[in-house]
């Protein structure tokens, strides 16, 4: 970016007019980490069509290998998302697939168990009026538990295909005790110090109900588990119009945040890549976030410096690699200018009832142009000013793509 560094002087000084400081924003700026997931660099796609890329990832190895080219451009993706089976290695060696992801310069992060893709779970998996599948699923579940002390892991991702598409399909208090009752078992695995976090979904793949449809159902069932159970938050998994910032508030006042899949869409879960569609929101997600960060509640600004970063997204037309690159920078963006709001003028207008001046004092921080400041911060971490830039100049992507060629299936670790 050229002349960065005079509009970052100009920034400073205005910074320096609102009592913010600017070392202490980079500092943070620094310190920032996304996730990014095994699946987004493999060929996934729409519930209609996955259409192959070349040198998407077959294997899972090359998952990482992936993985750690975003962190390297980017500096803030230091860790990468594992979904079983689809990351299991066929020789169970999950030693090594730890260690060579710290070869790389990455370690392992949340492990996801899948209970939704065999046929099986048609009815559901945990919800099944089926003992014998709840078991199955409950095994799997279980194994992940295993796998996250062996890849050191200390976050359980869980989310649920389970629900009915036509009433009186099944019973539904039946289907909610079978939910708590497996889910209080999985509880009781969990390491000292490790979390699950529990992801919920209005609708899809079920029509009539699911079974955790909203973040209230997450919620509560963490309030009966245990301080080890948090909720996550996706951001398509929510009716057209919800508040998800006022959602996130509230979570982390009550310090059962646990982490987020970032993603944008435009009507229903579309996985589009974050900050794609809705960058306002995405601010005002990230706003709640630093103000709890912030916040002189300890419970509260511990709970958001815990809080789970990761990316779930389905690159389907637009390449692998790049798109990630770019979902991690919007993150980086969203929270930047979340780091530039007066926070203290801002409750100082609040508690006035200065209505415009409170909403014109958000907004101008997030119509701030950060890309001078987010410059200098890589300058000064050692990266490329503009990361995609640099991917494109590096030949990784045609180095993958004349190595691995065009594959429509994606395994497990080899």
């Amino acid at each position: 970016m050229k002349n960065h560094r005079a509009a970052y002087e100009l920034l400073a000084e205005d910074l320096a007019d609102k009592g913010l400081d600017l070392e202490t924003i980079k500092a943070d700026l620094k310190q920032q980490r996304i996730e990014t997931p095994s699946w987004g660099y493999a060929n996934s796609g729409t519930r209609f069509k996955a259409f192959a890329w070349p040198g998407a990832a077959t294997t899972t190895r090359e998952k990482l290998d992936d993985a750690a080219m975003v962190h390297k451009l980017t500096g803030i993706a230091p860790s990468v998302a594992i979904h079983i089976p689809w990351d299991k290695p066929a020789d169970a060696d999950y030693d090594a697939m730890r260690q060579y992801a710290a070869e790389q310069g990455v370690t392992i992060g949340a492990v996801n168990p899948n209970v939704f893709q065999d046929n099986e779970y048609k009815l559901g998996s945990l919800g099944n009026p089926a003992p014998s599948i709840q078991e199955l699923a409950l095994d799997h579940i279980l194994e992940c538990c295993e796998i996250m002390e062996k890849v050191k892991s200390n976050v359980l991702s869980l989310w649920f295909a389970d629900g009915t598409n036509y009433a009186g399909q099944d019973s539904l208090r039946g289907r909610k005790r079978r939910f708590e009752t497996h889910l209080a078992t999985v509880y009781q695995h969990l390491s000292r110090h490790s979390r699950m976090l529990i992801e919920y979904k209005f609708f899809e793949p079920a029509f009539y109900s699911t079974d955790i449809p909203d973040w209230g159902t997450a919620y509560a069932w963490c309030l009966k588990l245990g301080p080890q159970a948090q909720v996550l938050v996706d951001l398509g998994h929510h009716a057209q119009g919800v508040n998800i910032e006022q959602i996130v508030a509230f979570l982390l006042d009550e310090g059962r945040l646990g982490g987020f899949h970032f993603n944008n869409r435009k009507y229903a879960d579309d996985d589009l890549m974050v900050g794609s569609t809705n960058p306002y929101e995405l601010f005002l997600i990230y706003n709640e976030l630093t103000d709890a960060a912030q916040s002189d509640d300890e419970q509260v600004s511990r709970t958001a410096k815990n809080v789970a970063y990761m990316l779930d997204q389905c690159h389907n037309i637009e390449g692998k690699m790049a798109p990630m690159i770019q979902s991690v920078l919007n993150c980086q963006e969203a929270y930047a200018k979340s780091l530039l709001v007066p926070r203290a003028m801002l409750a100082q207008v609040q508690a006035a009832g200065e209505v415009l001046e409170a909403h014109r004092l958000l907004n101008e921080a997030y119509t701030t142009d950060v890309r001078p400041l987010l410059a200098v911060v890589r300058e000064e971490m050692g990266l490329a000013l503009d990361p995609i830039a640099a991917y494109r100049l590096s030949g990784y992507e045609q180095k993958i793509r004349q190595e691995r060629g065009l594959a429509s299936t994606s395994g497990g670790f080899q």
